[in-house]
């Protein structure tokens, strides 16, 4: 697998999703990641350290610039819990659980996420205001309640399928409501 290849698709979707659907400083983008499906396997069979490593470490570039914090979805076997760095966890009343991902149980993304945040914590559940699902790892539970498909011209980081959504705040009042 071509590795820089996936760092490019990677960078060409997060940039995408964060300039289109731009977030406050200091909210959460969140992304499940199966590098089983993005090397062309099934998912949880045939995870890559490689490969969670290089889109950890492209989203975690470009979402510090962009002053977002990152939470990494762990998969099934952890409940899909997330890794996140502390001061989120700490910002958002997030309660740490006690748990180390590695890579057949967490998988290799949020492995990457654990051993290279600065100080990495694992919460259990977040309301994100944006997510990006590589690999079909049904990253929804984590989004706030009003989700917006986003379609991208690039629609695969490697062989992976990818979905993402933006969050909007709820339209209420019906006919007589009028909103910004």
């Amino acid at each position: 697998m071509d590795l820089d290849l996936i760092a490019k698709q990677t960078e060409l979707i997060i940039r995408s999703l964060l300039t289109e659907h731009s977030m406050k400083r200091g909210s959460i983008l969140v992304i499940g990641c199966s590098s089983s499906e993005v090397a062309g396997g099934r998912i949880g069979k045939d995870s890559s350290e490689e490969i969670g490593q290089v889109i950890f470490q492209t989203a975690k570039r470009i979402t510090d610039e962009m002053g977002v914090f990152l939470a990494c979805q762990c998969c099934e076997h952890l409940n899909r819990a997330l890794v996140v760095e502390n001061a989120c966890a700490e910002k958002y009343g997030y309660e740490p659980v006690c748990v180390v991902p590695w890579l057949h149980g967490g998988g290799s993304f949020a492995t990457a996420a654990y051993h290279h945040f600065t100080e990495p914590v694992v919460v259990e559940h977040i309301k994100a205001s944006a997510g990006i699902d590589i690999g079909d790892t049904l990253i929804g539970m984590h989004l706030k309640d009003v989700a917006v498909p986003v379609h991208f011209s690039q629609q695969k980081i490697g062989e992976a399928h990818v979905v993402a959504a933006y969050s909007r705040p709820k339209l209420i009042g019906g006919e007589r409501a009028h909103y910004a």
